[in-house]
């Protein structure tokens, strides 16, 4: 091969290459129980502004210990308030960036051919016919911290933490459910109400005041070489249209605020 057509090649992969970065307008490092809802929400921003989002899911508490250590995105969407503030207080974030976006509620999911009486609530954990129970891993998923805490309150931790399958995030945890590899899952509103899966089970809502309030809060990282449109991806945010967006999938939007 001579020398003018590995110039050309390689002019054309650079090409591509160019493409390939200016198509991603910024990344965004958003909590599991997003998925569906920040699937919908970054298409109508795509469709009103022309700027895509790539979206990469998982844990918060994951996503805060990659961020720590220079992680390349320009937003983060945590599941609760904690790890958006730790990120602020150690000046990885754009000043004033700081929002509350919403609150997250949690459920008992079974799958349609599951014999399971939710009716009970927490006390059906204690079910002799169920053998492994899903819930986000505690450590590092605030989901998985709110299950725990609903089951301590209830009576029934001690009891059935043997049975515990523990997901990365809630999302996997979701999948453990509908696969089978778990009997009964307590996930995310969000997730239960998502079209992936809505049709696909049945659930209980635990009362809100049996765990911690799931407060949730994105900002913008300070090394994000995307400033300008992650500024303007999060006044998309801050609209009354998906804050209806965000309670469709079953989060309660009415605390949103920029204050702490």
């Amino acid at each position: 091969m001579n020398l003018r057509k590995l110039n050309r090649i390689a002019l054309l992969a650079v090409i591509i290459l160019a493409q390939l970065c200016a198509a991603q307008d910024f990344r965004v490092a958003a909590a599991a129980d997003l998925q569906f809802a920040m699937q919908d929400i970054a298409a109508q921003f795509q469709k009103e502004t022309g700027k895509s989002v790539e979206v990469i899911y998982g844990s918060s508490g994951n996503f805060f210990q990659q961020l720590q250590n220079g992680a390349p995105f320009d937003i983060f969407f945590s599941a609760n308030l904690d790890y958006a503030k730790r990120l602020e207080a150690a000046g990885l974030t754009e000043p004033g960036s700081y929002y509350r976006y919403a609150k997250g509620k949690i459920v008992i999911w079974v799958p349609n051919d599951s014999k399971i009486d939710l009716k009970p609530g927490l006390e059906v954990l204690l079910d002799p016919s169920i053998k492994k129970i899903a819930v986000a891993n505690p450590q590092h998923a605030p989901y998985g911290q709110a299950a725990v805490a609903a089951m301590q309150k209830a009576g029934v931790y001690d009891k059935v933490k043997s049975k515990l399958v523990l997901g990365e995030n809630i999302s996997q945890t979701a999948s453990f459910v509908m696969s089978g590899s778990a009997d009964l899952g307590i996930l995310a509103l969000s997730l239960a109400l998502s079209p992936n899966m809505k049709d696909k089970g049945r659930y209980a809502e635990i009362a809100a005041d049996q765990y911690p309030p799931i407060e949730q809060a994105c900002v913008i990282l300070s090394s994000s070489k995307n400033k300008e449109a992650a500024r303007q991806f999060l006044q998309f945010i801050k609209t009354p249209a998906i804050g209806k967006l965000l309670e469709r999938y079953g989060f309660d939007v009415s605390n949103g605020s920029d204050t702490k």
